[in-house]
């Protein structure tokens, strides 16, 4: 499956950098033209303008006003002509520059101020020529790409330096993809400076841009990395801008990415969650759950779970409205990760909130109906015991309605009393 998914230029990106919408970051079907002059997929920058309601361009964020698409037909046409060239030589290797090529690149990205143009050269040899990528790293390439990163933060610090560093974590990311050992490039991405860097991308960068920081952010988490200094400096406006990412409909591998980067941050301290409660996330998180998938609904319940470990997490849950009946019908239908989560989740809201509120809202929106339906399952585990808790501590305010089931009273040893 790994190796299908390899040979694929649309699942990896192997394709000229030209050929892909900015926003999704996949093959073009049907490039449109925008008023700055960059190219995106139709349906993409069509959702940017008339779902999202952004008043901005994707790639360099400048506010535009005239919102019309121009059909691109040249770039379709080539896109076309490679698509049909790929498949009649799909064995045919692509020419490789040269190493003293390479180092010829390399010397003029690091001289020239105008290193964008150059960047997007390098990006492309990486794109489409792995074997380029030890060349770079033997070269000097990854120390200068990162050097490059982190000009962003210099007080002299302007748009072309601002792009060039965009171009910058793009070709780290691409080297990292391919890379099997990436301590030593994660070692130089995780300094200080490197991360505030790519906090600010996520916040100002263009769409393509903050999904090669956050899949970079996703690499770090998996080395333990100690969040504490980013979480410092940035604060709420790194959860603000991870938040946002994770409600990206257009780009799901950014949103997974972001997601998953969350839980690593909110699992490794409880300083943390205070800060993305602030942030709002708690709203976001519920929001996101009713039209997410099974992947989606997993990382967003876990979230959910670790902020109501927190009492201002709880208290933002409730007072949310929706979140009994989000997490309640994604029990029992998404999958058993799923509804071991939901269960831990009402089990908090119901230890902490034993109120009238939350009693009504848990039997009107059917918790109750599956916390019932779990009892069923065979055996003794955590969960049903969660389960068996929970009913034990409300029955007695559920048994006055009258759709409360009555085989439930049985179960608990309540045959004595009547309704």
């Amino acid at each position: 499956m790994e190796k299908k998914e390899k040979n694929n230029p649309h699942q990896t990106m192997d394709f000229p950098q030209d050929f892909r919408c900015p926003i999704s970051m996949e093959i073009m079907k049907e490039p449109v033209t925008i008023s700055t002059g960059f190219t995106y997929e139709r349906k993409n920058i069509e959702k940017w303008f008339f779902t999202y309601k952004k008043t901005t361009c994707p790639t360099t964020m400048q506010v535009i006003h005239n919102f019309d698409t121009t059909p691109n037909h040249t770039l379709k046409r080539l896109i076309l002509a490679w698509q049909n060239s790929l498949s009649q030589s799909s064995s045919s290797p692509l020419p490789s520059p040269k190493h003293d090529e390479l180092v010829s690149l390399l010397n003029t990205i690091e001289s020239t101020p105008f290193k964008v143009s150059s960047l997007k050269k390098l990006r492309s040899i990486v794109e489409t020529d792995d074997e380029m990528h030890d060349h770079v790293k033997k070269s000097g390439g990854v120390e200068l790409l990162v050097r490059i990163v982190i000009q962003i933060l210099s007080e002299t610090s302007d748009f072309i330096a601002f792009r060039a560093s965009e171009e910058a974590l793009g070709v780290l990311h691409h080297l990292l993809l391919s890379e099997e050992d990436e301590t030593k490039t994660i070692q130089m991405l995780s300094k200080p400076e490197s991360v505030k860097s790519m906090a600010i991308m996520l916040q100002r960068g263009s769409a393509e841009a903050r999904f090669y920081a956050i899949s970079i952010f996703q690499k770090m988490a998996k080395t333990d990395y100690n969040w504490s200094f980013v979480l410092k400096d940035q604060g709420m406006d790194l959860f603000k801008s991870m938040l946002e990412l994770a409600s990206d409909e257009i780009c799901t591998k950014a949103s997974s990415c972001s997601l998953q980067v969350l839980i690593e941050i909110l699992s490794s301290s409880k300083k943390s969650r205070l800060k993305a409660i602030e942030a709002g996330a708690i709203c976001v998180l519920i929001d996101l759950l009713p039209d997410s998938n099974r992947s989606k609904c997993e990382k967003i319940m876990q979230l959910i779970k670790l902020l109501c470990e927190c009492a201002e997490g709880r208290l933002a849950f409730i007072e949310h409205g929706l979140g009994i009946a989000a997490v309640s019908k994604k029990m029992l239908h998404v999958s058993d990760v799923a509804t071991k989560i939901g269960v831990k989740i009402l089990w908090l809201i119901c230890s902490f909130h034993h109120t009238e509120r939350v009693v009504e809202e848990m039997l009107m929106f059917g918790a109750v109906k599956k916390l019932v339906a779990l009892l069923h399952i065979g055996g003794r585990s955590s969960t049903k015991n969660k389960v068996v808790k929970i009913l034990k501590l409300n029955v007695n305010s559920w048994r006055r309605y009258p759709c409360f089931p009555s085989e439930l009273k049985k179960y608990l040893g309540l045959m004595n009393d009547s309704c």
